[in-house]
C-alpha cells in the first residue's frame, strides 16, 4: 500500500462484482491502486462519502451527439456535459453524422474534435455500408473505434443496409462484435400508408413488432451462418426478447430506459411527437416482456439511445417530425428509481451499465472497481428524491420526456480517471475526455 495518493474516496458503499460492501479507494495517476482501509494514508484530495453509494463508472454504449453536421441539435461538448451531469463516465457515439463516420479520416476527425473537449471518455462506432466492406477489418481496430454499427432499418441519417447479401458480406468481414439497428426496411416501406397525419400514436402501428422480428431473425440467422458476434440494439418487443434468449451464444442484447419505462397509448397522449423514436415505444405488454428478459439475464446492457432534436423540429406535425429523444442524462436517475421501487437490484443495474459493457465490448480498463482499472465512478445518493425538469437538461435541445417526474435516487458525483467532473449538479472543468481502449484493438 502506498503512503500517499492523488485521491482517496472514503466511507462509501461500493457496488461491484463481489457484491455490496464498505471500503476506501486509493487512486494514483488516474488508476485505482488500493481497495481497503486507508485510515492512516494521506492524499492530495480526500472525498468523504458516508451514506453515498459508489458504482463503477456508468457506460452508455449508444448515444447520438450529432457532430459533425447537426450541431444545432447537439455537439460533442454539450452531449458530454449531459452525460457527466447524469453520472455517465463513458459513451459510445453513433456514426449517422454528416459526413457519416464510415472511414478512417472521419473517425480521426471525430476523435480530434472530442479529445479534451468532451467531459466524458468516449469511443465512436464506424458505420458499416456496402461501400466500405473491404475496409471493415481495419476500421474496427483503429484508435477510438467502438466497432462497426449497421442500420438494417432506416432511421435518422443516411446509413442503411437493407439487403441480406450486403449484410452477409459485412458479417464475413467483422472480427469484433458489431452493433445493429434491427427493423425490416421492406416492411416499413410497404406500410408507410399506416401512418396517420397528426397522430404519432400510429408510429408503432407503422413500425410494428413484425418489422422488428423479421429483421432480427434474418440478422441472427446470418450471424450464426457466419459464426460472428452481434449486438442487437434497443430491443422493443416481447417476441424479440423471447427469441434472442435462444441465441445468447452469438447475440448480446440492449434495452433502453424509455422502452422499460414508457408505454403506449399513454405516452403518446401525454408527449405527442416527443414520444416518437425508432424503434417505437409500444404498449405495456412489450415493456413487461423486456423486464422479463432483464430479470432472466437475457439483457446484457442498458443504452440510452440519446438522440436529441430541437423543439422546433419535434413540434412538426407527425409524420414530418423526427424520431429520437434525449436520454443520456436521465438514464441513471430513472434506473435508480426503478431500483428503489424494487424492479431490479443495484447489483443488476451495475451489471447492465458497467460490468456488461466491459464484458461484451472488451473494455480494457473500464467497467469494474478493481486495482489497475481506470478510476471511473458514478457516486449516487440512493435516498435523495428529486424532480427531473427540462431546465436541468444540459443537452442543446433542453427537453426530456421525463420533465416533471420525481425520482428517488440521484447522481451525486461523476469521477473520471481520478478527476472530479461533476459534483452536486455542477460540472467541473476543464474537459479532459480521452478515447477508451478495447482488448481487441490494443
Amino acid at each position: 500500500m502506498a503512503n500517499r495518493y492523488d485521491l482517496i474516496l472514503k466511507g462509501g458503499t461500493i457496488v461491484n462484482q463481489d457484491g455490496i460492501g464498505h471500503t476506501d479507494i486509493g487512486i494514483q495517476s488516474g488508476k485505482i491502486t488500493h481497495l481497503g482501509d486507508l485510515t492512516t494514508a494521506s492524499a492530495d484530495q480526500t472525498i468523504s462519502v458516508p451514506g453515498l453509494t459508489i458504482l463503477p463508472g456508468v457506460i452508455d454504449s449508444q448515444v447520438h451527439f450529432r457532430e459533425p453536421g447537426n450541431e444545432h441539435k447537439e455537439d460533442l461538448e454539450t452531449g458530454s456535459r449531459a452525460a457527466v451531469m447524469g453520472g455517465v463516465t463513458t459513451v459510445f457515439e453513433m456514426p449517422n453524422t454528416n459526413p457519416l463516420t464510415t472511414c478512417a479520416q472521419s473517425l480521426a476527425d471525430k476523435i480530434k474534435r472530442a479529445r479534451h473537449r468532451m467531459f466524458c471518455d468516449f469511443a465512436f462506432y464506424v458505420g458499416g455500408t456496402r461501400e466500405n466492406i473491404d475496409e471493415i477489418p481495419q476500421l474496427e481496430k483503429l484508435e477510438g473505434s467502438a466497432g462497426i454499427k449497421v442500420f438494417i432499418g432506416s432511421s435518422t441519417g443516411n446509413l442503411l443496409v437493407d439487403d441480406e447479401a450486403s449484410l452477409k458480406k459485412i458479417l464475413a468481414k467483422i472480427t469484433r462484435r458489431a452493433a445493429f439497428h434491427s427493423e425490416d426496411e421492406a416492411r416499413l416501406i410497404e406500410r408507410l400508408h399506416i401512418r396517420r397525419k397528426n397522430d404519432p400514436s400510429s408510429h408503432p402501428e407503422w413500425r410494428d413488432e413484425t418489422a422488428a422480428m423479421i429483421s432480427t431473425k434474418i440478422l441472427v440467422e446470418a450471424a450464426r451462418e457466419a459464426g460472428k458476434r452481434i449486438h442487437v440494439l434497443h430491443i422493443s418487443t416481447q417476441e424479440e426478447m423471447e427469441y434472442l434468449a435462444h441465441h445468447k451464444d452469438i447475440a448480446t442484447v440492449e434495452v433502453t430506459p424509455q422502452h422499460l419505462s414508457l408505454s403506449a397509448p399513454d405516452v403518446y397522449e401525454k408527449l405527442g411527437t416527443y414520444a416518437q423514436m425508432n424503434p417505437p415505444l409500444r404498449e405495456a405488454r412489450h415493456a413487461k416482456g423486456l423486464w422479463q428478459g432483464l430479470h432472466a439475464g437475457v439483457v446484457d446492457v442498458l443504452g440510452s439511445d440519446h438522440a436529441p432534436h430541437t423543439r422546433e423540429e419535434k413540434d412538426k406535425p407527425y409524420p414530418d417530425s423526427p424520431s429520437g429523444m434525449t436520454g443520456v442524462q436521465t438514464m441513471v436517475p430513472i434506473m435508480l428509481d426503478h431500483v428503489n421501487k424494487g424492479k431490479l437490484s443495484l447489483e443488476r443495474l451495475v451489471d447492465l451499465t458497467s460490468h456488461g459493457p466491459n464484458r461484451i465490448f472488451g473494455l480494457a480498463t473500464k467497467g469494474r472497481i478493481a486495482v489497475g482499472m481506470d478510476a471511473d465512478f458514478t457516486i449516487v445518493d440512493m435516498k435523495k428524491e428529486h424532480t427531473i425538469t427540462n431546465e436541468w437538461i444540459e443537452s442543446k435541445s433542453q427537453w426530456t420526456p421525463y420533465d416533471g417526474q420525481t425520482v428517488k435516487g440521484w447522481p451525486k458525483g461523476t469521477i473520471i480517471r481520478g478527476h472530479k467532473v461533476m459534483w452536486e449538479d455542477e460540472i467541473i472543468g476543464p474537459a479532459q475526455g480521452e478515447p477508451v481502449k478495447f482488448d481487441e484493438a490494443l
